[in-house]
């Protein structure tokens, strides 16, 4: 009985990870957009200019910027995708700005999509020197309404589902 046991656990999470590695990710959008806990989630009006331009010119030892970026997972399987959180990596213009984790259980279903929320900052002041100076700088741009060239963002993602209590991630990032 123990080895009929162990065989459909194993099959169930093999199937599992091989449909959370199946599933495609999509970016949808980014939320909650702040720098040093300023909204610019839309962007930013004129009259909000001078407060972004003491931020980003000020001396203060750190900016922080925070942001949640909405993932569309999309399963494309005969059965249910469940992730039980993931790694991530997220690039800006071939600069590492950030990574992280999120621990967040997320089940689609067969055939089905769901939105993935991931909550993410760094420390923009760091990213401002050095050879992330332009990265940084233009995403910034971007970000807040006012930049006039494209950043190319990438974000790698390494799914972990749960087996039998145990935290499993994927072997690679996605």
């Amino acid at each position: 009985v123990l080895a009929f046991s162990a065989c459909d656990t194993v099959k169930q999470v093999a199937g599992s990870a091989y449909n959370v590695t199946q599933c495609k990710y999509d970016f949808n959008n980014v939320s909650k957009l702040s720098i040093s806990g300023m909204d610019v989630t839309r962007g930013i009006s004129i009259a909000s200019l001078p407060q972004i331009m003491q931020i980003l010119c000020g001396s203060s030892s750190s900016i922080p910027l925070n942001m949640t970026v909405n993932l569309d997972v999309t399963n494309p399987n005969q059965s249910a995708a469940v992730l039980s959180g993931l790694s991530y990596i997220l690039s800006i213009d071939g600069v590492d700005f950030t990574s992280g984790n999120v621990n967040k259980s997320l089940n689609v279903p067969a055939g089905g999509s769901q939105t993935l929320p991931v909550e993410m900052g760094f420390d923009l002041k760091t990213l401002l020197s050095g050879d992330s100076a332009g990265a940084a700088t233009n995403i910034v741009k971007n970000l807040i309404g006012i930049g006039n060239s494209k950043s190319e963002v990438t974000l790698k993602i390494k799914p972990v589902v749960n087996v039998a209590g145990f935290s499993v991630p994927s072997p690679v990032y996605i």
